[in-house]
């Protein structure tokens, strides 16, 4: 018998613990853009409560059980993500910032699950490979199992939308552009791409509108740290 692809999804999931890290150095150059990348944890929650609502709607019979532990994931990522803002430490402007845009995405009219959607696949799925090409050990480790998540919650949503017939509406994706613009704004023009500006707001519109973005298959190979780098309390738990 075919194995439904939401029960597929599930089955993928890997169970891990957050931890305390400690901090560590970013790439210098991209300490501003960190900060403002880091107070967008404040989205983990709101996006944890758009799949919440979805589910009080018509989601498919079959996604329920894969979309109830999805919201369980965006707790553990709020928690490893605040972990993080307690190591390493936070920009107040920046969290200000960030609590007003998660208003703008909360208040704003599309269906749930698709502000879920686009999020996950054009916010999330820039910041992760941001901390990884420039953040310190802890940020490399988490974002890593962080990402593994998130790709099972991107596909989970994208099915849903599309046997929802949802689609994206011109003003939710001007929010999404005003959300990853606002956090690359300190970078600039740079040899060095992964501290250019461009870079990651083209990868945002890659994976927005072609779903994909070749260009951050580094992170397939990137560095995660060594056992060596820091003390074993800076590891994630895997069940």
């Amino acid at each position: 018998m075919r194995q439904d692809p939401y029960q597929k999804l599930l089955n993928r999931k890997r169970k891990w613990t957050p931890v305390q890290t400690t901090a560590g150095s970013c790439k210098a150059g991209a300490e501003e853009a960190v900060h403002r990348a880091l107070a967008l944890r404040h989205m983990e929650l709101p996006v944890g409560d758009f799949i919440r609502d979805a589910l009080d709607t018509d989601v498919p019979a079959l996604s329920r059980e894969l979309l109830e532990s999805n919201v369980t994931d965006e707790e553990n990522h709020d928690l490893a993500l605040g972990y993080i803002a307690n190591a390493y430490g936070v920009n107040q402007k920046a969290e200000a910032e960030a609590l007003r845009l998660r208003e703008a995405w909360t208040s704003h009219p599309d269906h749930t699950i698709l502000k879920a959607m686009v999020a996950e696949r054009a916010i999330f799925f820039v910041l992760l490979p941001f901390f990884r090409a420039n953040g310190d050990a802890g940020m490399r480790t988490v974002s890593a199992d962080i990402s593994r998540d998130e790709q099972i919650h991107v596909a989970a949503n994208s099915i849903v939308c599309r046997e929802l017939g949802l689609t994206v509406s011109p003003s939710l994706d001007k929010l999404r552009k005003a959300t990853i613009n606002w956090v690359m704004q300190p970078l600039g023009s740079n040899a060095d791409k992964y501290l250019d500006r461009k870079f990651w707001l083209d990868s945002s519109d890659r994976l927005m509108y072609e779903g994909k973005a070749p260009e951050l298959s580094f992170t397939k190979a990137a560095r995660v740290p060594a056992f060596f780098e820091h003390s074993n309390v800076n590891l994630p738990q895997y069940a």
